[in-house]
């Protein structure tokens, strides 16, 4: 039986059963294969494709879609999973209508791109769905590498290693592999356990060991990897959240948009998640957005997105903002937080109203709130690492670090723009660099 929807407080089972498997399920239902060839016959294969020059990992656009379209659609994989190895999520989370499918021709004439994202996914499961791995590994190098981070970057980073017959180790903080794929993505992106289902296939390569709840400067050091192995990749993310900055920001009821991503991503039950009655996000990117989202899935009466600049300079896509706003959330720009009001719990959060250059104008809102997620961007966490740009790894262009053997990657290095498909370029092409130096010094 659904709680009372205007019951206040952070509470769980606010809707009936159904209505938690209606709001999770599959955002993009996967095309069948009369879909797919239809979606595919779109395509003008494009020389000099637009498409691909868009795409962070080079596919090669118009030839997976090409293979589709001749009905060899596990070749299709290959070609995707060749440059990007975790083409499956990808295909369900990368914004694609601001990458590939913003610069297809189709899109630009007539409004409407060929399908890249939905191709790529009907592709990619397809083989993986017979459990096939379409590489092989080759002859061993004896070479051992650390990499830390089980994420995108570091997944990545380690298929393409052991491919090249390298042994790798991945050490990750987390109980689980996957980083931001297992806990830092909305559940209605990736259902049925599929970040875990992709890791399992990926580590079909073979030569790939986890160690799991090990975290680099808590329970070993840099120093000391870089004395047990032969190279280190560094790919752990963002581990801290940054900080409101408003008053009152540590009553109960304020929590890390992060944190309320991997709890639901994590639950047994979705229903058994708690969630407000009325419930502000503050932030304006995919987390941002995921989080208000999912709120409003979850059965928050009111949800209110609030970002500090206007619309057009938020990092989530203009899809994720018509997500939202179709979700019911409400979504309020040029605010920033000033104070969080009541005794002891959250019970308002109030907001000054800035110009353009980001200067106070006086006047304030007020939203009422039990519930106020916090998705202001992350912050690197770590002791003994290499040279900061910012406050990110410094890297050149292959990922080399400031210290001989250490390359990095992902959202913990300076340079990315915070996407998976982008950590996973990174992550690979790193690889490449980690195989030609160690084998030229083998040499």
């Amino acid at each position: 039986m659904a709680r009372d929807v205007f019951e206040p407080g952070i509470v769980p089972g606010r809707l009936e059963p159904q209505s938690y498997a209606e709001g999770f399920s599959d955002l993009h239902p996967p095309l069948d294969e009369h879909e797919a060839l239809v979606a595919a016959d779109r395509c003008y294969f494009c020389h000099d494709a637009p498409c691909m020059t868009a795409c962070p990992t080079d596919i090669d656009i118009p030839l997976f879609i090409r293979q589709i379209a001749t009905g060899t659609p596990d070749a299709a994989a290959k070609t995707i999973l060749s440059q990007n190895i975790l083409g499956g999520m990808c295909a369900r989370v990368c914004p694609t209508e601001t990458l590939c499918e913003e610069v297809c021709v189709r899109e630009v004439a007539e409004g409407k791109p060929v399908l890249i994202g939905q191709l790529q996914r009907y592709a990619t499961d397809h083989l993986m769905a017979q459990g096939v791995h379409p590489f092989e590994r080759a002859a061993a190098t004896g070479k051992r590498i650390a990499v830390v981070g089980a994420g995108p970057a570091g997944l990545s980073c380690a298929h393409r290693l052991a491919m090249l017959g390298h042994d790798v180790e991945i050490i990750d903080a987390r109980p689980k592999p996957g980083g931001l794929n297992e806990y830092g993505i909305a559940a209605y992106k990736t259902p049925n356990g599929f970040a875990q289902a992709e890791v399992d296939w990926l580590m079909q390569i073979g030569g790939i060991t986890f160690r799991h709840e090990v975290a680099v400067g808590r329970d070993v050091t840099l120093d000391e990897l870089k004395a047990d192995y032969d190279a280190v990749f560094l790919g752990m993310g963002l581990g801290g959240v940054n900080a409101l900055g408003a008053e009152g920001e540590d009553k109960a009821g304020v929590a890390n948009a992060v944190d309320f991503i991997a709890e639901l991503r994590q639950a047994s039950d979705i229903s058994g998640v708690p969630i407000g009655r009325d419930v502000v996000v503050i932030g304006g990117g995919m987390t941002a957005v995921d989080a208000a989202v999912q709120a409003k899935l979850l059965g928050a009466l009111n949800v209110t997105l609030v970002y500090r600049r206007g619309r057009d300079r938020m990092n989530a896509s203009v899809f994720e903002q018509d997500l939202a706003a179709s979700k019911g959330v409400r979504i309020v720009t040029h605010a920033v937080p000033i104070a969080v009001h009541g005794n002891g719990s959250v019970r308002e959060i109030e907001f000054e109203y800035v110009d353009e250059a980001m200067k106070g104008t006086g006047q304030t809102l007020r939203l009422q709130a039990d519930q106020v997620f916090k998705a202001i961007g992350q912050t690197l966490l770590g002791e003994g690492l290499p040279e900061l740009d910012g406050r990110k790894i410094k890297v050149d262009g292959t990922g080399r670090t400031s210290l001989d053997g250490v390359w990095a990657g992902g959202d913990c290095a300076s340079g990315g723009d915070d996407l998976t498909v982008t950590a996973v370029a990174e992550g690979r092409d790193a690889a490449m660099d980690i195989h030609t130096t160690l084998m030229g010094a083998a040499g």
